[in-house]
């Protein structure tokens, strides 16, 4: 316990980036953008989320924790600041 909580203040662990959350995922699944449009919509929009020029929407965010089992605090944590 005592490693533990020098790790937790030393080395806190924060929630990744969204976008790169889902970059992660799709590199690991060997994805490509054209995936992801069940999830986000059409492949411009796909685009638009991968290159930071638009937010995740909620709706976006259920699709995408259903579709790549991303961890829905993971891609809501910097949906905001992402824009």
């Amino acid at each position: 316990m005592l490693i533990e909580a020098y790790e937790s203040t030393v080395y806190p662990v924060t929630a990744p980036d969204p976008v790169e959350a889902i970059k992660f995922r799709m590199e690991q699944a060997g994805l490509v953008a054209k995936d992801l449009v069940p999830m986000i919509g059409k492949l411009n929009r796909v685009y638009e989320i991968l290159n930071y020029k638009r937010p995740l929407t909620l709706a976006m965010i259920r699709r995408l924790h259903v579709g790549l089992h991303i961890s829905a605090e993971s891609l809501i944590s910097g949906s905001a600041s992402s824009a």
